[in-house]
Order: C-alpha cells, then sequence, then structure tokens
C-alpha cells in the first residue's frame, strides 16, 4: 500500500487536515497518537466503517482504529499489537491474527493542496455542469455494473455534476460530496465504453478545480489502480488507507 509515510506528519498541513477530517468521523473524542501506531477505540457510531464493523484508518505512520464494541475493542487492540503499522490496511496481514468474516477495501485516501493541483487540459469541449441529481447523472449511474455504481459514489454528491458527453449521452461524470472539515469527497465514474480516452481525468479536473475554489479539501478515496493513475496524474497525494472488517460472532483472536 502506498502511502507519504515519509511527510514530516507534524508540519505537514495536508497530512493534518486528512487527520483531522478521520478524527472528526470516529464518532467519539480520539487523535491519531503522535508516536505512530494504532490507537483502538470503543465507537459504536464511528462512520469509519459501516455499523458493527471494525475500521482503520492509516494517515502515515499513525492508524486510527474504531470499535463497536469494548469487546471487540479489547480484542482488537490485541491483535493489532503484533501487526506493523503500514500492514494495518492489509486484509491478510489483519486475518493473520483476528478471525475476519468480510472484508471492505483497502482504498488509498489521496489528498491534493490548490499549490500541486495539475489540471487537465480540456478535451474537445469544457466539462458540461449539470445540477446534482439530474436525470443523465443517473442514466448513466444506471448504465454501469453494480459494483461501479457503488464505488464511485456519484450519486451522493451535493456539488454540481461535471460531465463529457458522446452524442446526448452522458459518458463520464464527477463531482463531490460535502464532507466534514470542509472536505469534498471526490466522486468519479466513465461509462465502460468511453474508458481509455482520458475523460475521468476531465471531468475530474474540473469537479477539482469548483473544490478548490470554494476552499475545500479533495479528497480521492480509490481502489482500482486505474482511478489512482488519475488522482496522481491531478496531483493528490496518497497519504495513507482505509480498510473495514466484519469479524466472526466471536472476538476471540486467531
Amino acid at each position: 500500500m502506498c502511502t507519504d509515510s515519509d511527510a514530516d506528519t507534524g508540519t505537514d498541513p495536508l497530512m493534518a487536515r486528512a487527520r483531522h477530517l478521520w478524527e472528526s468521523l470516529a464518532g467519539v473524542p480520539v487523535s491519531f497518537a503522535s508516536g505512530g501506531g494504532p490507537t483502538v477505540v470503543t465507537a459504536p457510531a464511528s462512520a469509519l466503517a459501516p455499523p458493527g464493523w471494525v475500521g482503520t484508518v492509516l494517515l502515515g505512520d499513525a492508524a486510527l482504529v474504531t470499535a463497536p464494541t469494548d469487546d471487540v475493542a479489547h480484542a482488537v487492540r490485541r491483535a493489532l499489537a503484533g501487526v506493523p503499522t503500514p500492514s494495518l490496511t492489509d486484509p491478510g496481514a489483519v486475518a493473520r491474527v483476528w478471525r475476519v468474516a468480510e472484508v471492505l477495501g483497502p482504498a488509498t485516501l489521496a489528498y491534493l493542496s490548490a499549490d500541486d493541483f495539475h489540471p487537465t487540459a480540456p478535451g474537445a469541449a469544457e466539462a458540461e455542469r449539470l445540477p446534482a441529481g439530474h436525470g443523465d447523472l443517473h442514466r448513466l449511474l444506471a448504465s454501469v455494473s453494480e459494483e461501479d455504481a457503488g464505488e464511485c459514489g456519484l450519486d451522493g454528491i451535493t456539488s454540481p455534476g461535471f460531465v463529457v458527453r458522446d452524442g446526448a449521452a452522458v459518458v463520464a461524470a464527477a463531482g463531490y460530496g460535502n464532507w466534514p472539515g470542509n472536505t469534498a469527497h471526490l466522486c468519479v465514474l466513465t461509462a465502460p465504453r468511453a474508458r481509455g480516452r482520458g475523460l475521468a481525468g476531465q471531468v475530474a479536473s474540473a469537479a477539482t478545480a469548483h473544490a478548490l475554489a470554494a476552499g475545500l479539501l479533495p479528497q480521492w478515496r480509490a481502489r482500482p489502480a486505474a482511478s489512482r493513475r488519475v488522482a496522481g496524474a491531478l496531483g493528490f497525494r496518497e497519504l495513507g488507507a482505509q480498510l473495514s472488517v466484519r469479524g466472526t460472532q466471536s472476538p476471540t483472536i486467531s
């Protein structure tokens, strides 16, 4: 997992903003450990994972881990004590020390400062702007697999949608959802028949520029390598990763 572990997390403003975001999403007062490693807390209302799951967010050399109950938190705390920090979002490493029934992720977490932004040159035409919830966005979502639709999160954007058409049909779209801490969570989708033409970068660039103009912190969460390449080309820095796991009924360590 590629992370910006070499960054001075005490002085890197991008890392500081990213960590503040996830601390606010944990559901209980908690901070990333200044000395690195995992901090495990009981947080039934955590937004780091689905309800009842264990959620881990690794940023730099430290991680927040939220558990739904005290018993699970205790088991996870004991289990993760033997896991190297860079492996805390590695499903294989976690499964070796704790009985895991289901996994979501890992997904990389990348962030962008205005100074690092590399906008994509427009293609044949500027990206068109549509209101969130526009029917053409829904039609694009309906044209892809359930997995792709869920991965992109385009149905949850609060910003305008920035789109490219092929004829009358929207074949690529991007926007963002407003998250806590003045964060813009980027959502990008390209129709399968239009992939490989640079359209994802074009619409994502427009959405990112809109977020930066509003003073927001752009966040890019991705699993597919192609999505990560688009983010990197725009200047996003991978600072860490997120992993959610659901354990067996018993929190007993393997």
